[in-house]
């Protein structure tokens, strides 16, 4: 970060220059063309790594065949109909509704604890003769259900075992 040092050489004396005060003032030259690296510097980088083959998943031919033949059959692609068909079913499954006697008791243990709520707060009067009605309104379409499960099974028992005296099943 200094100046450099200045230092007079006269120009007419006749004493000869040091050959190593020459070099050091010198510049340094560059080639007149890059030199080349050598091989194994080359080869020790990375240029000449390869990667890696990752294959990538084949394609089912019959399965592309197929399908081009039903686009231009119809003019729809059945993968498209297909993926739609799955969700469709999977909104079923999803959307298949649990067991009507099952929310049948659920909805009467609720209307329970609503009476049993009420009576605490002093209104028990007022909502008994409504939850009572709803409940008993519940526990007739139960009865229904039940009927119709039991008139089910008696059909699957006879087809199942048609042999024997049919009057103790229903017994």
């Amino acid at each position: 970060g200094e100046a450099l040092p200045l230092q007079r050489f006269p120009p007419s004396s006749k004493q000869p220059v040091p050959a190593s005060h020459t070099a050091a003032c010198q510049p340094h030259k560059l080639p007149a063309r890059p030199l080349l690296r050598p091989a194994k510097v080359c080869q020790a980088g990375d240029a000449y790594t390869r990667e890696k083959f990752k294959p990538q998943p084949t394609r089912d031919l019959e399965k592309e065949k197929r399908r081009l033949q039903n686009i231009l059959a119809t003019g729809k692609d059945e993968v498209e109909d297909e993926v739609e068909q799955v969700l469709i079913q999977k909104k079923e499954e999803e959307i298949a509704e649990p067991d009507r006697f099952e929310e049948l008791m659920n909805e009467i243990q609720e209307r329970k604890e609503f009476l049993e709520e009420m009576e605490a707060l002093g209104q028990g009067r007022k909502y008994q003769g409504i939850v009572l009605t709803e409940i008993s309104q519940k526990l007739h379409e139960m009865e229904i259900i039940d009927k119709k499960r039991s008139e089910e099974m008696r059909k699957i028992m006879t087809k199942a075992f048609p042999v024997g005296n049919k009057s103790n099943l229903q017994d």
